[in-house]
């Protein structure tokens, strides 16, 4: 079969393609949490610059548009840095953790406006599925090294990069990690490139929607395959669900309109209304087996939502608490907020803080949606809209866009009116 060649055209498309490709050889120095914020401010700074100096001016034609969608997305995480600010001074924290907080916000929440925005630069998605694809590749290359590493019994992580001084939410952020062993059944898993083993469960999720969207069939094989064996060696549950479910909703989602999906609905409808007794003891059935693969998990994670929306509740309702606080014993000292974006958000920075990302998020829901009905690039936004909506239940969105950022691309990519307009041929 003849290789169908993807080179990047430009500017941004040859930094996202670089970094991109270079994953696991900036996470095998420790500096992928570094590298993908500094590439995200630059190509942001590229283009403020190119929307205030260059497409006014030399190429009017090609000007940046920013949709409304995208433009709620910057408003609500400025938003988000307000709220951070203002809860520092009510809770009395002090100039310098304010200072702290507002560097990690240019590394988290700010990289969830920031991505979009990028995402309405001349980019082409094509790029970003080859991209992802070419990892998956390096992945299933890396599988006798992870593999090996846990059954020759070497320690678990290699090294702790020097670029841990920059600072982080945690070493494992700048670790490089061959595997970990589940507390208590000592049974293997296996994180990648990631802080921790659910968030490669994320990341491949995201790039499975890619390699769906992979033109070559040898390279969608590869993507596939890769994100599958990625999502079963996390074990993570939540990245197993979405697998199995977001594509098909997506689908449902802009098909409905269709004649015989409505059919299938309807006849399905009338079958589960004969049923549902028996199909919600199922559900029941299911939920709790899902609970009880991983009971302490499930416990922690439950005794921190509770702690949560308690102190949120009686302590700080509106700005929050301003940062994260260590959890008690029956938490295992868990921090107060986290494994839940939502909870996490009403106890650090209060009900402004929820609303400024539910806001964006919810615009960016509908957009899609909308938009997805005729265009394929926005079903891929929709997709990842829902994946991210998923994982707010399970992770802490602020800490990870450093890895999910190809996905949030796509939340401006998807709705970027100029995208055909700018693009340029493809396969060469």
């Amino acid at each position: 079969m003849e290789t169908i060649r993807i080179n990047p055209k430009n500017f941004e498309e040859k930094v996202i393609w670089t970094t991109i490709v270079g994953t696991y050889g900036f996470y095998f120095i420790g500096a992928l949490y570094v590298v993908v914020p500094v590439m995200a401010w630059v190509l942001c700074a590229y283009g403020i610059w190119r929307i205030a100096f260059d497409e006014e001016t030399v190429h009017p034609d090609k000007a940046i548009v920013i949709p409304w969608s995208v433009m709620l997305w910057l408003l609500g995480m400025m938003l988000m840095l307000f709220s951070l600010v203002v809860g520092h001074i009510n809770n009395g924290l002090g100039i310098g953790s304010t200072i702290k907080s507002i560097i990690g916000w240019a590394k988290g929440w700010a990289l969830l406006a920031v991505f979009p925005f990028i995402g309405c630069l001349a980019v082409r998605p094509e790029i970003i599925y080859r991209a992802a694809c070419m990892v998956g590749l390096q992945t299933l290359l890396l599988l006798p090294l992870f593999v090996g590493s846990w059954a020759l019994g070497l320690p678990q992580t290699a090294f702790v990069s020097p670029f841990k001084i920059i600072g982080g939410p945690g070493p494992e952020f700048f670790a490089v990690s061959l595997y970990e062993l589940e507390p208590g059944t000592g049974a293997p898993r296996w994180r990648f490139f990631t802080p921790w083993a659910p968030a490669i469960g994320f990341v491949a999720n995201i790039y499975f929607i890619f390699a769906l969207q992979e033109k070559n069939i040898k390279w969608r094989c590869i993507g596939i395959v890769a994100c599958i064996v990625m999502i079963v060696m996390s074990k993570s549950r939540l990245a197993m669900v979405s697998l199995a479910s977001v594509w098909a909703i997506t689908w449902m989602m802009t098909n409905f309109s269709r004649p015989v999906v409505l059919y299938i609905a309807g006849v399905v409808s009338t079958f589960a209304g004969m049923i549902a007794v028996n199909a919600m003891d199922f559900a029941n059935h299911a939920m709790e087996t899902f609970k009880n693969a991983r009971a302490d998990s499930s416990r922690v994670r439950s005794a921190l939502a509770r702690i949560a929306v308690d102190r949120w509740q009686r302590e700080a309702p509106v700005w929050g608490h301003g940062v994260v606080e260590r959890g008690p014993h029956i938490v295992e000292y868990m921090p107060i907020g986290s494994h839940h974006t939502w909870y996490g958000l009403l106890f650090v920075k209060g009900m402004v803080g929820f609303v400024a990302l539910a806001g964006p998020m919810t615009a960016s829901f509908f957009h899609l949606w909308v938009t997805a009905m005729k265009n394929d690039t926005a079903k891929v936004g929709l997709s990842i809209v829902l994946i991210l909506f998923l994982y707010t239940f399970g992770e802490n969105l602020e800490i990870l866009p450093y890895l999910t950022w190809p996905g949030l691309i796509f939340i401006g990519l998807g709705v970027n009116h100029t995208a055909k307009r700018n693009s340029q041929p493809v396969i060469e």
